[in-house]
């Protein structure tokens, strides 16, 4: 698709991340990218190029899941407002290869509820690929009442795909990956554009949470907003008022029909799966008035008293949880998955994940919460350093990860 575009004359550049939106009062009207070649101590290297800066006429905003430059854009203008708390959930996926024989290709197996509990809800699909390749994706999702949250995010993963022995017996995890989704649906959506702007796909929240699907949604997003920047571009007009064509076409495209339907799904399972299942399939989630635009102060905070009340372990060395033990044949612990994910990256740069008030992390996350980030970030990644000289307990990068 890159070739394509280019030889129509258009300018992709790779590489280059936007570190934050330019202004000219509301209006978006460029967008700085970061500067290259810095190692972690932000000193310049040999390699380094300083930040760049665009000035679009229009910037469309596409960046997945929670992107930064969307949520800078949805806090300082407010779009929001009008809208629910956007949730997100996380979903896993493995590629296998099995000995000849165990599935056909093209088969689909959907399985709804084990190993979760009855308290939980979420599914898995087994796909049959070509040249014995099986492609097992994972997503659960937790509702309210879920009273443990110490588990490590690798309970939700290969230790939680409903792959038997005998099934997987003679093969081997290939790939490993994992995908960020945003639950919220439509009442979540925040306002879509503005002067200069539009938000496409997941960073505006279009996905399917009852099909777990939002490609397509994000394919569609697109293509109406990029009629919308043709048509602003042609009247050299990128204001408000045009650009908020998009946001009524998308009340009028078959996008709106999708998620209108699925638009209280999650409240069907606020009581668990079965209660939810009766629910949906009866249409009485479809039915519900819109439920509260504020979380309960219980839901917000109940994750962080969990963790304070669980007794305080050593982080192990493997990274696994003791309520993850891996076998490393049918489930895997955190370093096999990032391993296996071939993810990679510069070892000499700066730190992502920066705390900027460490007084927080001292009193709450070191004391009161008792380090929750060793469960929810990646093992060897990131360790608590304790420093005598400073007042609180720091996040610092592992090299050695």
């Amino acid at each position: 698709m890159a070739e394509k575009v280019e030889a129509a004359g258009i300018t992709v550049f790779t590489g280059f991340a936007g570190s934050e939106l330019l202004y000219d009062g509301s209006r978006v009207c460029g967008v700085r990218t970061d500067d290259k070649g810095v190692d972690k101590k932000n000193e310049k290297k040999s390699n380094f190029e300083p930040a760049t800066t665009s000035t679009p006429k229009i910037v469309v905003l596409a960046e997945g899941t929670r992107g930064s430059l969307t949520k800078e854009l949805i806090i300082k203008l407010d779009l929001a407002r009008d809208a629910n708390p956007q949730t997100y959930g996380v979903g896993v996926k493995e590629l296998w290869e099995l000995p000849p024989g165990r599935i056909v290709p093209g088969e689909v197996i959907l399985t709804l509820g084990y190993p979760l509990t009855s308290k939980e809800y979420g599914g898995a699909g087994i796909y049959g690929g070509q040249n014995n390749i099986v492609s097992l994706a994972f997503v659960p999702v937790s509702i309210i009442k879920i009273r443990d949250s110490t588990r490590s995010a690798c309970y939700r993963n290969s230790s939680a795909i409903p792959l038997s022995p005998s099934f997987s017996k003679g093969g081997s995890m290939i790939r490993y990956g994992a995908k960020s989704l945003p639950y919220g649906g439509w009442w979540a959506l925040p306002a879509l554009a503005g002067d200069g702007f539009m938000i496409t796909g997941d960073s505006a929240g279009f996905v399917n949470s009852a099909r777990l699907k939002g490609i397509h949604l994000a394919m569609k997003s697109g293509m109406i907003a990029a009629e919308t920047a043709f048509e602003a571009l042609r009247k050299s007009d990128s204001s408000a008022s045009t650009l908020g064509l998009y946001p009524k076409r998308i009340d009028q495209s078959w996008i709106k029909g999708e998620l209108w339907k699925v638009r209280n799904f999650h409240q069907g399972f606020e009581k668990g799966l079965y209660a939810g299942l009766v629910s949906y399939c009866t249409s009485a989630s479809h039915l519900r008035p819109r439920p509260s635009r504020t979380l309960p102060l219980a839901l917000r905070h109940e994750n962080l008293r969990q963790l304070a009340r669980a007794p305080r372990r050593r982080r192990p060395r493997s990274g696994i949880s003791s309520r993850c033990q891996s076998d490393g044949k049918l489930t895997f612990d955190k370093l096999t998955d990032l391993y296996h994910s071939g993810t990679k990256h510069e070892e000499d740069q700066p730190a992502h994940l920066v705390i900027h008030d460490t007084n927080i992390c001292d009193t709450r996350c070191a004391k009161g919460i008792r380090q929750p980030l060793y469960s929810l970030l990646p093992p060897n990644v990131y360790e608590m350093v304790e420093d005598a000289t400073a007042p609180a307990a720091l996040l610092a990068p592992n090299a050695s990860a």
